[in-house]
């Protein structure tokens, strides 16, 4: 790119040496200094580096016996960035550094150097802060571009440098950075300076540290590292240590699997792990310190749910991921993330899949992963998985389904046709040329041509520049099939100049005659023809290793339906998502569609039927205000779930797998959802067993969301009282995330506009902090009202009037404001509403959730044209199928 806003290249920094001091938790301020070794490459007057609400006190130069000193600090906040100016010229110079002396804020945006509010789960050290109703702890958060919110730096991932540092503390309290502790020693009237050893060489966004009260657990790998087994430790606020056993059970032997697989040891001498009560992301991979949300840490044996096993398992296998992919070998830019994040998503369900093999990860992936990227990936405005990036706002919306999901779905479909043990040989090989350096997407591509003997550079580029992905459309002949690809999009309207790339497809073939195997075919051109197919059974992209979807003729789909027998989970739940997303686009029929899922009633895997589920729930949010289409939809979902809902029932069997408690909850919640009179009335009775006794026995965790369903069905007032207050004071950790996906499906709309939505948009302070959704977790509340056609048109209303309100809650931070127009929009399916959307943004800055904005705006054109196309098809099936 010749456009990046890039800073000017005169000055590049080697080394920084940081000293955070005087933390004041009235002000919320402290002071620093920085001393940035490096060399300076071309005469200049000026040095510019990056800042945001930080001040410059002072500058001081120095050259061998040479100093020059400025008080000369021109500050571009929108740029976010300073100048300093010097008197006179300053000389080309090997071996220079620059000290700057500046203060900084303690915001509470969870981006730079930020504290977080927490209610104590054990007493505090007495130097902790803390208010009428909170803790506080002290963490940074710095990817993409916040390092710059912390002290004066070189924020870009190119400008690679080592670290030392070092933070005065209370003596009372614990620090934590990257390295081990160096060096602990008084600084005055209780306080201590900790310094840290000095780190590899690593990008700006890879600093970290913490000051807070902590505790931790600690185990060590299995292996070896320098002659001794590494320590890793989980360490949280005081209290919780103890929920932190299940990561810990898992991180040691993830980093010495990555270790043999990568054929790299981990480098660094400890892996710390902390448990951060207020964060953006799921988790942050600060080179050994990584950081976490809450609920992707900590696990209550008693109290959590169990699908929080997996969800932690694999976001430390992802982290840990990074740990060789992003941190030792760094994109060169902000347009290369998905090297980052699409090979830490995959490298991560490949080590959950190693450590819990019965889990079915890849079934899940499928489900949950692949079919997210396929939605975004489907629309006009989505964007190439190599993305141009300009500036630091723009990199906030890059990280996105398309860098996690599609990235890792490339990775995956790579894997799959070079073979795992090739592939790995190939990233070995990346990794050692390019350890403690940057690099490019075509490195990467270079290293696994060498390691398999493919051309991989050639068959993956359309993949990773260009936009979207295909549908490889099946024509039938005898003993044979015509392939065609072309562009897909969920808007139907594929135009000439939307379908300019052939891409390399793996086809995947299974049903050669005389053959039981999976054919490796692959589609190069626009379109081929296959001979020697059976006509009774064949299959395009068995075991869905492929990014594209597959729009078989409706009669070969509904014999598919009849054929389960012959196909994979994997088949199954990439044939229901096909199927669904051919529907929604126009290229198939909701009627095929309505008729391969009715086949799956027999079914009784988690991942299919929730496929399945999801596909219909699809179909009652675009078609559901039609009341008659909304019972019919209600009545065939209770028909699909009927045998697995027997099966599995309320009670836990003894020896049940691990998936079995997620499907009783996904069909209890389907079954209060659909109106299912005999489990709302069970539901609603263990509400008021435990209304009547709240401090007795709780109700089991994975029943708490149907539980709480059918409560604000029945009795709508008390219970979105009694939820939100235990929002408020429940001590599981994954608590108030449930409470909050229940609230967003209440239907009162009194109850939305005078409750709830004040409870999603006040500040607290003004609001008591009862009555105020933190700004991190507002995402989960909206993104349910949004999911809910009552809530829905009140929660847009609500945002689009109060906009300078939800603002000023969240302007701190572009990630947040993002987030929630992405989550909170794009279920509407009328052109009315879209073009109030178009009118409101119009008037309203736009930057940092404008790329987003247009994929919303996409996805609603969608949803809008395909209740206008087939509103009356699906009435006219669900009658001529006796659901109506």
């Amino acid at each position: 790119m010749t456009d990046r806003d890039i800073l000017p290249d005169n000055f590049k920094p080697i080394h920084y040496d940081l000293e955070i001091r005087d933390l004041d938790f009235t002000s919320w301020s402290y002071k620093g200094t920085v001393r940035i070794d490096g060399k300076l490459v071309k005469p200049t007057k000026d040095i510019v580096l990056n800042t945001l609400e930080i001040k410059l006190l002072s500058a001081k130069l120095t050259a061998g016996p040479q100093s020059w000193e400025s008080t000369q600090f021109a500050e571009d906040t929108k740029a976010q960035r300073s100048t300093i100016s010097f008197a006179e010229e300053l000389p080309v110079a090997d071996n220079v550094s620059l000290t700057l002396d500046f203060t900084g804020e303690l915001n509470h945006d969870m981006a730079g150097f930020y504290r977080s509010q927490y209610k104590p789960a054990a007493p505090a050290a007495a130097s902790v802060p803390r208010d009428d109703e909170f803790h506080y702890m002290l963490s940074t958060q710095f990817e993409s571009c916040d390092a710059r919110r912390a002290f004066p730096c070189f924020d870009e991932p190119n400008l690679k440098a080592t670290f030392d540092f070092a933070i005065e503390i209370p003596d009372d309290q614990v620090a934590l950075s990257n390295m081990p502790v160096k060096e602990t020693k008084p600084a005055g009237p209780n306080k201590k300076l900790v310094s840290f050893e000095r780190s590899p060489v690593m990008s700006t966004y890879l600093l970290a540290w913490a000051v807070g009260d902590f505790e931790y657990v600690e185990a060590f790998t299995d292996r070896e590292y320098n002659g001794k087994k590494l320590p890793v430790r989980v360490y949280t606020t005081r209290g919780l240590k103890e929920q932190g056993r299940w990561a810990l059970e898992h991180a040691p032997k993830i980093i010495d699997y990555f270790s043999e697989q990568f054929e790299i040891d981990y480098p660094l001498p400890k892996s710390d792990i902390l448990a951060v009560h207020e964060f953006t992301h799921g988790a942050m991979e600060n080179w050994g310190l990584v950081t976490y949300r809450m609920t992707a840490i900590l696990f209550d044996e008693k109290l959590s749910e169990a699908r929080f096993r997996n969800r932690i398992a694999y976001v430390v296998a992802h982290e840990l991921a990074h740990q060789w992919f992003g941190n030792l070998v760094t994109m060169d830019w902000w347009d290369e993330l998905w090297l980052n994040e699409g090979f830490a998503t995959w490298a991560g369900w490949l080590a959950t899949d190693h450590l819990h093999p019965d889990w079915e990860v890849w079934p899940q992936f499928i489900n949950e992963g692949m079919d997210q990227a396929f939605l975004l990936d489907s629309v006009r405005a989505s964007h190439p998985i190599q993305v141009e990036v300009r500036d630091a706002l723009d990199v906030n919306q890059i990280f996105d389904k398309i860098s996690y999901l599609k990235g890792c779905s490339m990775i995956r479909m790579l894997a799959s046709h070079l073979g795992i043990k090739t592939f790995l040989k190939g990233i070995a090989l990346y990794l050692q040329r390019h350890a403690y350096g940057n690099a490019k997407t075509e490195a990467l591509w270079n290293a696994l041509s060498e390691a398999s003997g493919v051309d991989v550079n050639t068959i993956m580029r359309p993949w990773i520049e260009e936009i979207g992905f295909p549908v490889v459309s099946v024509t039938e002949g005898k003993d044979q099939i015509a392939v065609k690809q072309a562009r897909f999009l969920s808007t139907g309207d594929v135009k000439p100049e939307d379908d300019k790339t052939t891409w390399w497809i793996p086809l995947s073939l299974k049903g050669k005659i005389g053959s039981q195997d999976i054919e490796p075919l692959s589609l190069q051109t626009k379109e081929t023809t296959i001979d020697g197919v059976s006509q009774d059974f064949y299959q395009l992209n068995a075991n869905a290793t492929g990014f594209y979807r597959v729009n078989y003729p409706e009669s070969r789909l509904k014999t598919l339906g009849t054929q389960l027998a012959h196909l994979t989970t994997e088949d199954k739940i990439f044939i229901t998502g096909s199927a669904a997303d051919l529907a929604f686009a126009g290229n198939s029929t909701t009627a095929a569609l309505l008729s391969f899922v009715q086949g799956l009633k027999n079914e009784t895997h988690y991942r299919v039927l929730s496929q399945a589920l999801d596909s219909v729930n699809t179909l009652k949010s675009i078609f559901g205000d039609d009341e008659e289409v909304k019972k019919g939809l209600e009545k065939f979902t209770l028909e699909l779930i009927d045998k697995a809902l027997k099966e599995v029932g309320w009670e836990p069997k003894q020896g049940e797998n691990y998936n079995i408690p997620l499907l009783r909850k996904r069909l209890l919640l389907t079954a209060v959802a659909n109106s299912h009179e005999e489990v709302i009335n069970e539901a609603f009775r263990r509400w008021n067993e435990w209304r009547a006794n709240p401090t007795g026995a709780p109700i089991p965790a994975d029943l708490r969301l149907p539980v709480y369903r059918a409560a604000l069905k029945k009795d709508p007032a008390n219970a979105v009282a009694a939820i939100k207050e235990e929002w408020f004071t429940t001590p599981a950790i994954d608590g108030k995330e449930v409470c909050l996906q229940a609230l967003g499906q209440v239907t009162d709309e009194a109850l939305i506009e005078d409750v709830l939505l004040p409870f999603l948009f006040d500040s607290a302070p003004p609001a008591h902090p009862r009555d105020s959704v933190p700004g991190a977790d507002m995402h989960i509340l909206s993104g349910n009202m949004a999911g809910n056609r009552i809530a829905r048109p009140l929660l847009w209303a609500y945002l689009r009037d109060n906009w300078d309100k939800f603002s000023t809650k969240l302007g701190g931070n572009p990630i947040l404001v993002d987030r929630m127009v992405n989550v909170s929009l794009p279920k509407f399916a009328d052109l009315e509403t879209l073009k109030e959307i178009e009118d409101f943004f119009s008037k309203v800055s736009t930057k940092g959730f404008d790329r987003t904005l247009e994929q919303v705006k996409d996805k609603i054109r969608g949803r809008a044209a395909y209740k206008m196309r087939d509103a009356e098809v699906v009435k006219s099936w669900l009658k001529a199928n006796g659901y109506c």
